[in-house]
């Protein structure tokens, strides 16, 4: 056991529990899509780090995504788990 296993969060020692949470802040609703994408100022091309989104704020996460220059690829949640989306776009 780790301190962090002590702060909560929702994971434990199998991993997180329950549904995919989307990554905006302050929204606790189930992701429904993967936004992927990198940085290729410290990423090398064909690294993707990935957040997840719900209905409500995909589009505003891949705005900022791709504001940034930063965007790869939008993916539903269930083709991105499995590991069917493109890599190095």
């Amino acid at each position: 056991m780790s301190i962090f296993d002590s702060l909560g969060g929702g994971t434990g020692p199998q991993g997180p529990t329950g549904p995919p949470k989307c990554s905006r802040k302050g929204c606790r609703d189930d992701a429904s899509v993967a936004l992927l994408w990198n940085n290729p100022k410290i990423h090398t091309p064909e690294r993707r780090k990935t957040w997840l989104a719900c209905a409500d704020h995909a589009d505003w996460l891949e705005n900022y995504l791709s504001e940034r220059l930063l965007f790869k690829e939008r993916l539903p949640l269930r083709d991105a788990a499995a590991g069917t989306g493109t890599q190095g776009e």
